[in-house]
């Protein structure tokens, strides 16, 4: 009872709004970072200059390289998606279509267990994704 009284609902919501703000500012600064570290189009110079300024000054730091830099994050992240998607599929290629070709296969069995296609229809399909 006496904590109600002495911190009520108000600072309660206070509180859990800093929270939320303070968790959104450290993955904003960690989006910023590593921004930063992922450009390809400024040199280690100027990448430590950047570190230094958000370092030192870390809310005009951060909103600096929102304004002056933040236009293209979304493309130098999807840039780098891209490429470790094409690496992944380069290092392993057989995972490709391996789970699309499961899947075509798990289907021809559920539509021969429910009696819509034959036994011979069902050989003949699976021979075809088989050899696809």
């Amino acid at each position: 009872m006496l904590l109600a009284t002495s911190y009520p609902i108000l600072n309660i919501f206070l509180t859990m709004l800093g929270f939320v703000f303070f968790f959104i500012w450290i993955w904003l600064a960690i989006s910023v970072f590593a921004d930063i570290f992922r450009s390809h189009d400024i040199g280690g110079g100027a990448k430590a200059l950047w570190v230094v300024f958000i370092v030192l000054i870390p809310y005009v730091g951060v909103l600096a390289y929102l304004l002056l830099r933040g236009g293209a994050m979304h493309e130098r992240a999807a840039t780098q998606a891209a490429l470790q998607q094409k690496m992944f599929n380069e290092y392993f290629p057989r995972f490709r279509n391996e789970s699309a070709t499961a899947d075509q296969l798990f289907k021809l069995a559920d539509l021969k267990e429910k009696g819509f296609i034959t036994d011979a229809e069902f050989e003949a399909e699976k021979a075809e994704i088989l050899a696809a």
